[in-house]
């Protein structure tokens, strides 16, 4: 399934799979976590509070992505629906958003520890480093903000004393970069443990963010 995306059931069954997903792959815990995608002029998310095996199409929450207006009667939109709606606002390219509570990624967030260069997949998130935006309490303006403000010229960026969350060119490519993000995060804190680390410079990191846009792992 690939954008244009549609206000359909296939879509919405398609981001309870992903939740499912993540927690059967470990990136995610319980309904921590939070998937949405661009569907027209709609942004569809996941209700808040509800488990993952307890989630249906109906329960998907559509959104308007031009304003603030919440639904009237139906399930709540996660708590953390405003920077799902900014990022799809920033970033037209990208029609999904994912966010999770992965355990590496966490714990360099708690340290407040942005992942450097330090394997030549950190170009998938559009850089030489993936970037920590500054703590906030959940589900408010100012954490928008602060994501916003990570996630300008990124593909991806860890939460302080949160989470982490990605977007994606497509649902199945926002999972696959939260996915690496973990992997990233996990060799990272792996690395430090052996000794100092060789940390790629920005030149070496373009040439793969080039050579990535050759076979279709486009990281800008």
């Amino acid at each position: 399934m690939t954008p244009p995306y549609e206000d359909c059931t296939g879509i919405r069954q398609a981001i309870i799979d992903t939740c499912l997903r993540m927690n059967a792959d470990g990136i995610n815990q319980g309904s921590a976590g939070n998937v949405s995608v661009r569907a027209g002029g709609m942004m569809l998310i996941t209700p808040s509070a509800v488990p993952y095996e307890e989630m249906t199409p109906e329960m998907i929450v559509a959104l308007p992505l031009d304003s603030d207006e919440m639904p009237a009667q139906g399930p709540a939109p996660s708590t953390e629906w405003r920077f799902h709606k900014r990022l799809l606002r920033d970033k037209p390219g990208m029609h999904a958003v994912v966010h999770a509570h992965p355990a590496h990624c966490t714990a360099l967030a708690i340290a407040g520890e942005a992942i450097p260069a330090c394997h030549y997949m950190v170009a998938a998130f559009g850089g030489s480093s993936v970037p920590v935006a500054d703590y906030a309490p959940f589900g408010g303006e100012e954490l928008c903000e602060n994501v916003a403000r990570a996630m300008r010229d990124r593909h991806g960026c860890l939460m302080a004393n949160h989470g982490a969350v990605v977007v994606g060119e497509t649902l199945e490519k926002a999972l696959w970069r939260m996915v690496e993000l973990e992997a990233l995060a996990r060799v990272h804190v792996i690395g430090r443990t052996i000794g100092a680390q060789n940390i790629l410079t920005d030149a070496q990191i373009e040439e793969v963010m080039a050579a990535f846009a050759n076979y279709g792992l486009k990281s800008r």
